[in-house]
């Protein structure tokens, strides 16, 4: 077995790089931390390289390596270390189905972003889009927000204008959150297809993105003009799905 207690070890150094946007974008690796995650990981099939503190997670089916505490708070993007990490790659998943989808214009909160990625698969929607602006899918806090539900469902950064056209054509009907000529929630009519698009925590969607929606919506409130758009997700994303049931 494998043991490393030096934070200067080579393998330490290349495997701390991947805090970096940079280094995960050019090795196709990133790091998980904990046991919850590491497990949705192993899963999901994609641990290059587990480390832990002891012996626990060693398995004859992926590589494994015991570190010093020290060195798991070298590598940690958290000011309390894991007794467990591991070095995952990234495999992207594609849709199966384009029933329900969800589309993401510049959301650039890591929490926002990993919570509406953990809605989606919790109400069983077949990919999430997101913009180029849109926040990196593998950052830490994106990561953690998902509790391992970006592991499970189809993430794609993409032109959300010429998805939209693609949708559209495929009978998807797209529907953009505003306050703009929106109907209230309660009045929206329901497609069995449908992609809903939540915008950016403080501009909201694009205009273009909603001049080109076949229908907008607004969730009607009091004392407030929006909600957290993860908040407003979770509560779009549970009507269209409960009504369509």
């Amino acid at each position: 077995m494998e043991r490393i207690d030096s934070v200067n070890n080579p393998k330490i150094k290349a495997w701390s790089k991947l805090n970096r946007k940079k280094e995960r974008d050019r090795t196709g690796l990133f790091c998980v931390e904990g046991e919850h995650l590491v497990q949705e990981a192993l899963r999901a099939g994609i641990v290059e390289r587990i480390l832990s503190v002891d012996d626990t997670f060693s398995s004859d089916e992926v590589p494994f390596t015991e570190v010093s505490a020290a060195v798991l708070a070298k590598l940690s993007a958290n000011v309390s270390a894991p007794s467990v990490m591991a070095v995952c790659r990234m495999e992207p998943l594609h849709p199966v189905e384009k029933n329900r989808l969800l589309i993401l214009d510049g959301v650039q909160d890591p929490g926002n972003l990993g919570t509406l990625i953990r809605t989606a698969m919790s109400f069983q929607y077949d990919a999430v889009y997101c913009s180029p602006e849109t926040c990196d899918f593998y950052n830490e806090k994106v990561i953690r927000s998902t509790q391992g539900a970006l592991f499970h469902i189809p993430l794609i950064r993409t032109d959300l204008s010429k998805l939209c056209r693609d949708l559209q054509k495929e009978g998807v009907t797209v529907i953009a959150t505003t306050l703009q000529e929106a109907v209230s929630l309660r009045k929206l009519i329901h497609p069995e297809r449908h992609a809903l698009i939540l915008g950016n925590e403080g501009s909201g969607v694009s205009p273009q993105l909603q001049e080109a929606a076949d229908q907008r919506v607004r969730i009607e409130m009091k004392g407030f003009e929006s909600l957290n758009v993860a908040v407003a997700g979770g509560i779009m994303m549970y009507e269209l799905t409960v009504s369509s049931n």
